[in-house]
């Protein structure tokens, strides 16, 4: 089963907006350790891309999808270039990949499908078939099997999120479901495409993070009150918690200057909205992820200058490793934190 991807609006509607400096990659965001260009690659099958995040299950085995709805792992100890085995087929496209308390199974973020369940055989199940999701893209589980996820955008689906960033709009909202119960029920909304999502220890908050304006955040439970952080100097994406009080985000691309000196001008934003793809302001090719603690200081940074593992999305520790997913790579890589 393939499912139908959704056509998108055909014009974005900017708002007009203050111009914006990113900031330099400097201080505790300095290029010291560019080990990220020296990752190992676990390839995908051939033909295969877009390994969005990763996870490592009780098994031990290293999960991702990939562009085409499948949904595979590797042992963690495989050497570089082994291939992996197929778990499942979703249709659709899974982003977020998170264990499932309840039975070892996954929870998977599908960008098209909303929230899904992979049981520990194989089988997908639709947990949110009957709400509307837009584009579910990652999520954190309770201990009480509740998930928290993000729906980044109202508006665009996962082919023209580019869009969603030039319109510069809160489209997005955090949702929980209740698997007791079967309700999906809103936490917070009005967020700039809300993206990686991760409990703190206590599971009183969530740290989040949105795309559209480099921000992160803790979102209080249940009120969903969110507090700003930090302003990133790149553009960040899946979080995950280290289970300490610390937690990893992926961040994709530096800033773009020009992404920024363009909010004032909502037309000219429209503009380039229309324009081919492969002429729009594009993602620096830079590795880059931060782990920071639960007051948003930065504790480390790891860097790839030279683009080796392009476009991180997914961060995932495991023991002294440090696995990592792309929406463009043809495979999840891996690197040594010590």
């Amino acid at each position: 089963m393939v499912v139908p991807r959704p056509r998108p609006p055909l014009l974005i509607r900017p708002v007009r907006e203050p111009a914006t400096v990113p900031p330099p990659l400097d201080g505790p965001w300095a290029p010291s350790d560019v080990r990220l260009d020296r990752a190992d690659l676990l390839p995908l099958p051939e033909g295969g891309h877009g390994p969005e995040d990763v996870l490592i299950d009780p098994q031990g085995r290293a999960v991702s999808g990939d562009e085409d709805g499948r949904i595979w792992w590797w042992p963690v100890d495989a050497p570089a270039g082994t291939r992996p085995t197929l778990l499942a087929e979703t249709g659709g496209r899974p982003l977020g990949i998170e264990l499932d308390p309840v039975d070892g199974g996954l929870v998977v973020c599908d960008a098209y499908r909303g929230l899904l369940r992979v049981t520990p055989g194989g089988t997908v199940e639709e947990l949110t078939g009957s709400t509307p999701v837009h584009l579910a893209d990652n999520a954190a589980v309770a201990r009480d099997g509740t998930v928290y996820f993000t729906d980044s955008s109202d508006r665009f689906p996962l082919s023209h999120w580019k869009h969603d960033l030039l319109e510069h709009r809160p489209n997005g909202r955090v949702l929980a479901h209740d698997r007791r119960t079967g309700r999906t029920e809103v936490v917070a909304s009005g967020l700039y495409f809300p993206n990686g999502v991760a409990l703190t220890p206590d599971e009183s908050a969530l740290m989040l993070v949105e795309t559209a304006t480099h921000r992160l955040l803790r979102v209080d439970l249940p009120d969903g009150r969110a507090t700003v952080l930090t302003d990133l100097p790149a553009y960040p994406d899946n979080v995950s918690a280290v289970g300490d009080g610390t937690y990893w985000i992926a961040l994709p691309s530096p800033r773009l200057p020009i992404m920024e000196k363009l909010l004032p001008h909502p037309r000219v934003r429209q503009l380039v909205a229309l324009l081919p793809g492969a002429v729009q302001p594009k993602p620096r090719r830079y590795a880059l992820v931060a782990l920071v603690d639960g007051a948003g200081r930065v504790l480390r940074t790891l860097h790839g200058p030279s683009g080796a593992y392009p476009m991180v999305t997914g961060v995932r520790q495991h023991g002294r490793q440090l696995w990592l997913g792309s929406l463009t790579a043809t495979g999840v890589a891996r690197v040594e934190l010590d």
